[in-house]
């Protein structure tokens, strides 16, 4: 296979990637994103006190850890298949390693942004997503896999 052909399945998880960086920045930092979340928690909860509103704060940015890694997860599965089909224990463990070891990288990239704390919990919830991300295409394939004759002869004589 040609680089190109190889590099053009790498080239989404890459830039999704680059995507997570940026979302690691001061910019995405909580003290930053609590002045657009907490008021519309607010507004969807008026009787919810400040502890509740900002631990629903915190659950939202763990749950984006958790759906950012998921996607990366995806696209990394579809970087390593490449143009073959289906689903491989081999693609899914390197997608969580890679994906692991990404994550561990941001975090101590976060470690540098005064506004942004580096937290091994975050790395774990980034590789749980990612994780997920190899089990939901396990049961997706499995499922999508055409039931062949003889399976189904099988069955229809075991019921």
């Amino acid at each position: 296979m040609a680089a190109w052909a190889r590099a053009k399945y790498w080239l989404a998880a890459v830039v999704w990637a680059c995507i997570i960086s940026g979302l690691s920045t001061d910019t995405f930092s909580s003290e930053h994103t609590s002045r657009f979340i907490l008021p519309v928690l607010h507004w969807l909860f008026p009787s919810a006190g400040a502890n509740a509103l900002e631990l629903m704060h915190e659950v939202i940015r763990k749950a984006a850890h958790l759906t950012e890694y998921f996607i990366l997860g995806i696209l990394l599965h579809r970087a390593l298949r490449g143009e073959d089909r289906g689903w491989k224990l081999k693609w899914a463990i390197w997608a969580i390693a890679i994906a692991a070891a990404y994550a561990s990288l941001d975090e101590f990239h976060q470690s540098f942004v005064p506004s942004r704390t580096a937290s091994p919990w975050d790395a774990l919830i980034d590789t749980v997503g990612v994780s997920a991300a190899q089990f939901v295409l396990k049961i997706m394939w499995h499922r999508l896999q055409p039931v062949s004759p003889s399976a189904t002869k099988s069955q229809n004589l075991t019921s």
